[in-house]
């Protein structure tokens, strides 16, 4: 049971990884924004990035910057969780 539990989140983290990889290339073409592949990605890596967007800009460094990390902190964020569950699964 703790195997299913940790591949179906497994699973689910490399999906998000997936589409915010997609979305951080997306980025650097220059691509209609109403596309719908495009509205798609947008949609569903929003919901995970602007939390981490909103407490960037909180802080000190944040106010100013020109680059968008929340991509990597997500993803850093989501091999943490991902090693966490692992250790207290196994």
């Amino acid at each position: 049971m703790n195997f299913l539990i940790y591949k179906s989140f497994e699973m689910f983290i490399r999906i998000i990884d997936f589409i915010i990889l997609i979305r951080v290339l997306l980025s650097w073409i220059p691509i209609n924004r109403d596309n719908t592949i495009v509205r798609i990605v947008y949609g569903v890596s929003e919901p995970f990035l602007q939390p981490i967007r909103n407490l960037l800009n909180k802080s000190p460094l944040g106010s100013g910057m020109m680059l968008d990390f929340s991509p990597i902190i997500l993803l850093l964020l989501l091999q943490m969780i991902q090693m966490i569950l692992y250790s207290v699964l196994f």
